[in-house]
């Protein structure tokens, strides 16, 4: 091994341990993805958000937010609701018990990178989205399916 490889090899081994660690985490605090839990705060800073609006500010596929979306409605977090103004569009609005869950889940390991990130330098976040980019080449990963969720696994997964 070089004396480069084994540190970047450890530095991807700690982003995949911090990721699944913080959904486990995540799981037992709230019973929660990532994902659900963007799609919460969503529809929380959200008016009247339809699911392909939910869709496409989370960057997930209409099937996923409609799966997503399901699961939140049995456990009562959100409901569906007819626009009042036009029949056909249908709203997602948190239920009380999901704004209370929403306003005692930990932060996610997303919100935790969206301010560090936030904080870099211009020239920071472009180096650095560069080398996750060549990272994920390197792995032949750069044409898989990915949302931009910190999330383990698949995100139709339910908790279990």
């Amino acid at each position: 091994m070089t004396e480069r490889l084994e540190p970047a090899l450890i530095a991807l081994r700690q982003i995949l341990r911090a990721t699944e660690i913080n959904s486990r985490a995540l799981a037992k605090d709230c019973g929660l993805t990532p994902s659900q839990l963007i799609l919460m705060q969503i529809t929380s800073d959200t008016e009247n958000p339809t699911p392909s609006f939910l869709a496409k500010e989370a960057s997930l596929s209409q099937a996923t937010v409609t799966a997503l979306i399901d699961k939140l409605e049995t456990r009562k977090l959100v409901r569906r609701r007819r626009d009042e103004g036009d029949k056909r569009r249908v709203c997602i609005e948190l239920t009380d018990h999901g704004a209370t869950t929403l306003r005692e889940a930990p932060d996610s390991l997303q919100t935790s990178f969206e301010r560090g990130f936030a904080r870099l330098e211009s020239w920071e976040q472009s180096l650095l989205v560069a080398a996750l980019e060549r990272t994920a080449g390197l792995l032949d990963a750069e044409d898989l399916d990915a949302a931009p969720v910190l999330d383990v696994g698949a995100i139709e997964t339910p908790v279990e």
